[in-house]
Parts: structure tokens; sequence; C-alpha cells
């Protein structure tokens, strides 16, 4: 049985108002230190681009030249790509950080992840038949998702929903599960399988076609380094998401539970729906600061590099709220995502406790 209060509606407003004042401090702080410091991203991730590219050619080099350009993929994708992406460096007034126009070098179209990311997963975090990002279209992640003998295979598509996760997201916007259930038609989807064709298809020819052919003899170690880079960037991703958002402790809510929500009630979903990771400032950094999914939840527009700041502040007052503050190292949530994929392969197997109601504001406490 989950331990987790049920907050009364008065309590839910003063907890959004800490939340809230935590984040207007933040924006109030932001400056030239933080534009500062996501260039210093992009121009190191752009070295080691270049460097890993360049190096990769022999075999003498190819290790640290593959190294190079798998680290270059993660910056891109995490640190640079996501984060930019969510509008935390719109305040700048930067063309080349404005997160409505930028790109970055992965499967997925940028506008197609600002829908299915930015508005639906983080308006509507962890709401079963709302976020599509519980099991992506093809897992079973939560009690609440009826169970049905096409998830005995839950462990197999999980590792190669891992092994080929930046198409797992590009295809996020297609709705497979809404097409296999007869709601729409492939034909309903036909301009965004045209972008992901069109966004795919160029990164294929870069990684696979151009850049071996450029390397003439040595095409079959480019090949190789561009292909293990990309593995590389596709584990790790898959691991830092669903080690944030899936481990035990984290809850799913219904539809019913979310509607009418105030700013506190939505704060108070957030936390129970995510998870931290423990580590260093390299490992934050090589996460995308998304080792602070709490946070990151909670404030998805502000620079993730104040994430660390902002962290224990928020745990103190989850805390005084006897709300829990679901953390721990990367091995230990990775585990347990792992039991909880396979535990929901097979049927009448719970993973946690039924998600606790969010109090209704219309009742008096």
């Amino acid at each position: 049985m989950s331990h987790t209060p049920t907050l009364t509606p008065e309590q839910l407003d003063a907890f959004g108002r800490e939340l809230d004042a935590i984040r207007d401090k933040v924006v109030a702080d932001l400056g030239q230190e933080d534009v500062d410091y996501i260039r210093r991203v992009i121009t190191a991730q752009r070295a080691m681009e270049v460097a890993g590219r360049a190096i990769m050619w022999f075999p003498l080099t190819w290790l640290p030249g593959t190294a190079l350009l798998s680290v270059s993929k993660i910056l891109d994708n995490m640190e640079i790509g996501h984060n930019i992406m969510h509008g935390q460096y719109e305040w700048t007034g930067d063309p080349s950080l404005s997160g409505q126009t930028f790109e970055w070098d992965t499967a997925c179209p940028a506008n197609q992840w600002r829908h299915s990311h930015n508005f639906t997963h983080h308006t509507f975090t962890n709401i079963v038949g709302m976020d599509r990002d519980i099991g992506y279209g093809i897992l079973r992640m939560s009690d609440e998702q009826p169970w049905r003998p096409y998830y005995l295979g839950n462990p197999m598509y999980a590792f190669l929903l891992m092994v080929l996760f930046q198409y797992g997201v590009a295809l996020h916007e297609l709705e497979t599960e809404r097409i296999a259930a007869g709601e729409i038609s492939v034909l309903d989807k036909r301009e965004v399988l045209q972008e992901v064709w069109a966004k795919t298809s160029k990164q294929v020819v870069k990684d696979y076609v151009a850049f071996p052919l450029l390397a003439g003899p040595f095409a079959p170690f480019v090949l190789a380094g561009n292909a293990t880079a990309n593995l590389a960037r596709n584990i790790w991703a898959f691991s830092i998401i669903f080690c944030g958002h899936f481990p035990e402790g984290t809850q799913e809510f219904s539809k019913e539970q979310t509607r009418n929500e105030s700013r506190g009630q939505w704060y108070y979903r957030q936390i129970q729906g995510s998870a931290n990771l423990a580590g260093g400032k390299l490992f934050h950094v090589m996460s995308g600061n998304l080792s602070f999914q709490i946070e990151h939840h909670l404030f998805p527009d502000i620079p993730a590099r104040r994430y660390a700041e902002i962290a224990p502040q928020v745990r103190e007052i989850c805390q005084r709220y006897g709300l829990p503050y679901n953390s721990g190292p990367l091995p230990k949530q990775f585990a347990s995502v792992v039991r909880k994929i396979v535990r929901l392969a097979l049927p009448g197997r719970r993973s946690k406790p039924a998600a606790v109601p969010v109090p209704d504001r219309r009742v008096a406490a």
C-alpha cells in the first residue's frame, strides 16, 4: 500500500506556490553565465564530432574516434537538442538557440518531437490514455494498461526499442497503436510519414553512405564507427529516459484523477511520475541533466544546468509535505525498470500499488 499522502486543496495550493517561487527566482537570475554554458557545450560537441570523424578512419585510432563521436551524438541529443527545443533559451533572443527552429542529429523530425514530447508528454505526464510515452505505443509499462497476449513480448520489444531508440522516437507521432486498433489509417498519417522518411533517409545517407565513401579504403572503419556511435547514443538515451519515468515507485494517473487540476496538483503529478538519478557533474551533463527528471518535469523550460542547484530545495519541500522524492543510482533504477518490464509482460502481475488519487479541488478538505 502506498504511503503517499493525499494533500488537501489548501495544502496543494501552498505546495504549488512554493514551487512557483523556486521557478521565479531562477528565471529572474538567468543571464550571460547560462548562455556561455550552452555555447561552450555546443563548441565542445562540434569539436568532438569533427575529431571523432577524422580519426576513426585508422585502426589504431578507431576506438577513441568512435568514442568521441558517441559522446558528441549524446551531447547533441541530450544536453543540447532536447533542452534547446524545450525553449530553455528563448529568453536570449538568439536564433541559434531558438527551440522553434533547432534541428538535431537524430532520426526524429524536430517539429514532431516538439508536439509529442513538449506538449503531449509534458502536459499529460503519466496520465494513462493521454501520455503516449507510457510504453511508446509498443510496451506495457503500467498496471492500468489492459494485458493481452501481445505483451508477452514486452522484454523483446524493450530491447529492440533500446537499440533502435532514435527510430522508435521518430515513429512516435505515427500513433501505431491507434492504427492497429483501427481508429485511424496509415493514410491519415501520410504527412507524418513523409517527414519521418525525409529526416531518417538524410541521417542514413550521412552516416552510412556519405562519410564512409569519403573515407575510401577506410570505409569499413567509418561505417562501423558511425553505427557504433548511433547505437551508444540510442542505448544511453533509452536508459536515462526510462530510468527517469518508469522505475519502481513512479505512479500513473487516470483521466478522472487529473480533471480540473490546479497548479499544485499538476506539480504533485509531475513529482509522483518522475525519478532522479544520482551521479557526478559529468554524468549530469551527459544525461542532459535529465538525471534531474523530477526538476525537469516541474520546470521543463528553464535551463537544465540549473536543476542541480534547485534539486535540494525541491527535495526539502517534498519532505515537508510528506511526498516521496524518488532518486537512486543508474544501476539500481535501471534494474528496477527491467523488473517492471518483465513483470508487466505477464497477466495479473502488478509492478506497484495503484496510483494515489489526487483530491478534487471542488471538495472541501
